[in-house]
């Protein structure tokens, strides 16, 4: 935790040095992820950290009617500082501090453990807006996200503050036991992968939270094996998952060919073997 703690602290202040070349000094770093969640595990070793500009922001307006949609365009302009500059920007700025150690990757910029200073993925997003009403600035709704591009140009919209404070709010209802189970299921995916049972990247930390979000707060009761147990029963028999939401409560979390959910054969399978871990336990 301490080498986690640091490693932000570090990579934060390189990310908002007052030499970085951004146009715009209006952007937030914060947290997401496992350590920012607080469902870490020792074999996690990546921080998690997103720097957002929210000097401008993309939008979902498939929600709005015709009529709203026009308003939307009429009371906004389109930005003047691209998501790729900032990102050509946000580089710039951790290379300065971290030289060599800063690699590219698909969907965040890497930067590779050193000393004491742990491995951390930088995703460099806009703020993003999925729009429930518009009749005016001062008449609108909206849920607030981020969105980034991979390398090969697609674009993700997510919602770390939502998942956040929804795994807070479940830890809370569970009496304080949910991110503890959380934890024993991703040490459980852990010793899967290790064993050769499933494939590293079958079951991601986030979605991990995600499955477990969706399992009834009722089933968070008793000592740790007992709450395990009966979470994998009720996973068992609830053999229609479909309705099953990510934490942020924003998408579904089982779905093909969709770059935020979970897909299927891979939920099924984690679920399987931690089934199969349980039952053949010595």
């Amino acid at each position: 935790m301490t080498q986690s703690s640091d490693t932000y602290g570090t990579i934060k202040g390189a990310l908002e040095h007052e030499d970085a070349e951004y146009t715009s000094r209006n952007f937030k770093v914060f947290l997401q992820g496992s350590y920012g969640n607080t469902t870490n595990i020792y074999a996690e070793s990546d921080v998690d950290i997103v720097i957002r500009y929210d000097g401008a922001f993309y939008h979902d307006l498939s929600l709005l009617s015709a009529e709203q949609q026009a308003a939307f365009r009429a009371a906004h302009s389109d930005g003047t500082y691209p998501h790729s500059n900032f990102k050509t920007h946000v580089t710039a700025a951790l290379e300065t501090a971290f030289g060599s150690s800063v690699k590219p990757g698909k969907k965040a910029i890497k930067i590779e453990a050193l000393g004491s200073r742990r491995s951390a993925d930088v995703v460099v997003a806009f703020e993003y807006r999925r729009y429930h009403k518009f009749n005016g600035i001062y008449d609108q709704t909206f849920d607030i996200g981020i969105t980034f591009f991979t390398s090969g140009g697609i674009r993700i919209a997510n919602y770390p503050k939502q998942h956040s404070e929804n795994c807070t709010s479940k830890h809370q209802a569970t009496s304080n036991t949910f991110k503890p189970v959380v934890r024993i299921f991703k040490n459980m995916r852990s010793k899967l992968v290790d064993d050769g049972i499933i494939e590293k990247g079958t079951a991601p930390s986030y979605y991990i939270e995600g499955l477990l979000y969706n399992v009834p707060s009722g089933y968070f009761a008793g000592n740790d094996a007992t709450i395990v147990l009966n979470i994998l029963k009720w996973l068992h028999q609830t053999t229609d998952r479909t309705k099953f939401v990510c934490a942020n409560e924003q998408y579904y979390l089982l779905r093909d060919n969709e770059p935020v959910c979970w897909p299927i054969a891979d939920g099924d399978k984690f679920i399987s073997a931690a089934i199969r871990l349980w039952d053949n336990w010595s």
